[in-house]
């Protein structure tokens, strides 16, 4: 199992699909960074030599900002909108939808499970 960049990847699966188990690597980056150092793509992880395994995180670390680094930089971009009370930045504040989706209906993963209709409507007791 070859760890990069703190993350495990699957042995058995081709180098190409493992890749983007890194957050901040998707199909595309995964497949430009095997062209580069030209590794076939249907060479499973657990096939790699510890110098294929070397020159990937390599070129990983030196060219793509990925995991913890991309994380906090996405989480300074949001605080940054809500400091300068941008409309995006009120959105990400109040948890509705950021890209212009409608709220009428709908966005139920945003703003979470629907809340009582009804503002003060009590429940009936027997006597």
């Amino acid at each position: 199992m070859a760890r990069i960049e703190g993350v495990n990847l699957p042995a058995n699966k081709r180098v190409e699909y493992s890749l983007p188990y890194i957050f901040g690597i998707g199909l595309v980056s995964a497949q430009d960074i095997l062209t580069k150092l030209n590794i076939n793509y249907d060479t499973r992880v657990k096939d790699l030599t510890d110098s294929e395994i070397a020159a990937i995180q390599k070129e990983i670390t030196d060219n793509y900002k990925v995991e913890g680094e991309l994380r906090k930089e996405i989480t300074l971009n949001i605080k940054r909108l809500q400091e300068i009370a941008s409309y995006r930045g009120l959105r990400h504040k109040r948890g509705l939808p950021v890209r212009g989706q409608r709220t009428k209906t709908n966005a139920r993963t945003r703003k979470g499970p629907k809340k009582n209709p009804i503002a003060l409507k009590r429940k009936v007791t027997k006597k």
